[in-house]
């Protein structure tokens, strides 16, 4: 217990000093990240991405409390309700297959692919 709170806390660290680094990036300087990065990436750097991309889900989702934004307001309400059920290794799973089976959406950014295929399948099934 007390190793997973010391890695949420220094992943958490790690993201705070990212954003502060970032802070002054426009935003056609942020590089997407491709399928044609996934494909390259060993599976301990895609797990790192989706690492990520959860930690800015579970900050906005504990900076909301019990005020959660509208879907008008943010995405992050309905990226958690449509990934409900997964975890890091499957979304990783589920993208390797997609990838495995479209060649040709390299220049697709991977987090369209996790809206697309994922986010938005997962709250169309039934409650």
């Amino acid at each position: 217990m007390m190793m997973k709170l010391q890695f949420r806390t220094a992943m958490f660290a790690a993201c705070l000093a990212l954003a502060a680094l970032s802070a002054n990036a426009r935003a056609d300087e942020v590089p997407l990240v491709t399928v044609e990065h996934w494909i390259k990436s060993s599976d301990e750097l895609k797990k790192a991405y989706l690492v990520g991309i959860a930690n800015v889900a579970q900050v906005e989702t504990a900076y909301s409390g019990a005020n959660p934004p509208a879907d008008t307001q943010s995405v992050v309400p309905r990226m958690v309700r449509g990934l409900k059920g997964q975890t890091l290794d499957s979304v990783r799973e589920a993208l390797n297959k997609w990838y495995a089976a479209h060649p040709d959406q390299l220049q697709r950014p991977v987090i369209e692919t996790i809206w697309f295929e994922m986010v938005v399948p997962g709250l169309q099934k039934p409650k």
